[in-house]
């Protein structure tokens, strides 16, 4: 079977400079990798081995010239076994970088930066300040750069020395028969330095444990689980790399008269047996004050009234929320003789006619026996 033309087989043009033959071939070895396609190993063994050649061959200046000029004619058996061993550094390195893209190692870096890790700080704050908004402060645990050393991690009047292991490089390479892989030196762990005499602060660490105290800015309407970002608050960068992010998570408070759903508010409103059957007037909270409701007469046990606009308005919201009270009729408790005598009478009298009195109860009982009648 004829070979396939290695341009077309990495999807380059001829053209391509050496940055763009390395790209593509890194492209289709991460995608036709025998252990990455294990349902398809042999299909994608014969396409790896494909694109490999054709990196090769193209990846070698003298290989090239010789196949752009007499195609697969120029590069005999010799060439191309002499290929696998001059330009197996090239293939190596190809190689290398793919793991170094899997495992995030910087390709022959010096001195590994890294930003601070971001971090989380939960805050319970009351439905008030959720609803109105406030300023509170914080104090947090985080890890800051060393003042002793500045961040170095050596002792004042001494210098981190390169890494004898990795020269300075940061990473090594080890051989495992065909393969080269690239990896972080075991000596200095990635950074290409070496700490002979730690600072006695951080202890070479570069960076120490404090706490700080911080402002935090809450405004109107935020919510449970609601997060505020404090750019730049969160732990020291390695190596001078930036610090992390601090977020602020927000958790409400139970609170004693209302629920929240959403920019809604809900409370229970106890209403008495005397009110809720003549009708009359009561008193409400609200977050921004006092109302007032009247109670029909005969006002029923789970009754809604909505306040409009005496909830909350959300930090994403363009108007407040309702306040919705739910009538919960109280039964009298500790009655006196006289109250128990009142009430017998009053029994009495729904009794003889309960389809007026008791219209609900007559009626479930109605179900009830048509229940139990089939």
């Amino acid at each position: 079977m004829a070979k396939r033309d290695y341009y077309e087989v990495l999807g380059v043009n001829r053209d391509a400079d050496e940055d763009a033959i390395k790209k593509a071939y890194r492209k289709l070895a991460m995608k036709h990798h025998p252990d990455r396609n294990p349902e398809d190993k042999g299909k994608s063994e014969e396409k790896f081995k494909e694109a490999k050649e054709a990196y090769e061959m193209l990846s070698d200046a003298e290989k090239r010239a010789a196949y752009d000029r007499y195609g697969h004619a120029g590069v005999d058996p010799s060439a191309g076994a002499g290929a696998q061993g001059a330009g197996f550094s090239n293939f190596a390195d190809a190689f290398g970088d793919i793991f170094g893209d899997i495992f995030g190692q910087a390709r022959g870096g010096r001195s590994s930066v890294y930003r601070g890790a971001d971090l989380r700080y939960n805050l319970e704050i009351s439905l008030e300040a959720a609803a109105h908004g406030t300023e509170t402060k914080i104090r947090i645990p985080t890890m800051d750069e060393c003042s002793t050393c500045h961040g170095s991690g050596a002792k004042p009047g001494t210098q981190p020395k390169t890494c004898p292991t990795c020269g300075g490089q940061g990473q090594v390479r080890m051989q495992q028969g065909f393969f080269s892989i690239q990896q972080a030196c075991p000596k200095c762990h990635g950074t290409g330095k070496i700490i002979a005499d730690p600072c006695s602060s951080c202890q070479g660490a570069g960076r120490i444990k404090q706490h700080k105290t911080l402002a935090v800015k809450i405004p109107a309407g935020v919510d449970e689980g609601d997060r505020i970002r404090l750019s730049g608050e969160g732990e020291a960068g390695v190596n001078g790399g930036p610090p992390g992010d601090l977020y602020v998570q927000l958790h409400l408070k139970p609170h004693a008269v209302f629920q929240r759903d959403h920019d809604d508010l809900h409370c229970e409103m106890p209403v008495s047996f005397t009110v809720a059957a003549l009708g009359g007037e009561i008193e409400i909270p609200t977050l921004s004050g006092s109302a007032r409701i009247k109670i029909p007469a005969e006002t029923q046990s789970g009754k809604i009234f909505r306040l409009r606009g005496k909830g909350i308005k959300g930090v994403r919201s363009h108007a407040h929320g309702d306040l919705l009270c739910h009538v919960v009729v109280e039964t009298p408790v500790h009655l006196t003789e006289r109250q128990k005598e009142l009430l017998r009478e009053l029994e009495a009298i729904n009794v003889n006619d309960s389809d007026r009195h008791n219209p609900r109860a007559k009626s479930w009982m109605d179900k009830v026996k048509e229940f139990f009648a089939e």
